[in-house]
């Protein structure tokens, strides 16, 4: 198993800090990268969606202020997938985060059952 993980992470958050702190615990090397400065490019997310198992849908940062400042709860439905993941890729903070890969497979947000994929057997 690879002991080397990307974390799309915002700093001042708390969620973040915690999935930082516990995955160091675990014993994982840490690429930290700033999801506000240097969100996943379309191309990255192409492959990060499919590893997450989840749908674009499920990427979103629903709570977040950019989501309901650009009114996406009534936009997205009539989006296609190409341009779900450009609005992503455009703004970070429209991400739900963190987002960890090891680069096989993603998870999106910490929650216990996600993180249980990144447990150290």
């Amino acid at each position: 198993m690879s002991k080397k993980l990307t974390v799309y992470q915002y700093p001042p958050c708390g969620t973040c800090r915690q999935a930082v702190k516990w995955l160091k615990e675990q014993g994982y090397e840490l690429e930290l990268r700033h999801i506000a400065e240097a969100p996943p490019t379309p191309e990255e997310l192409g492959e990060l969606i499919p590893q997450s198992g989840l749908p674009i849908q499920k990427w979103f940062n629903v709570s977040g202020d950019a989501y309901r400042a650009m009114g996406l709860k009534d936009k997205l439905p009539a989006m296609g997938d190409d341009e779900k993941i450009r609005l992503l890729s455009s703004n970070g903070m429209l991400i739900k985060r963190p987002v960890i890969s090891d680069g096989r497979r993603a998870t999106v947000g910490f929650r216990d059952d996600a993180m249980e994929a990144w447990r150290t057997r």
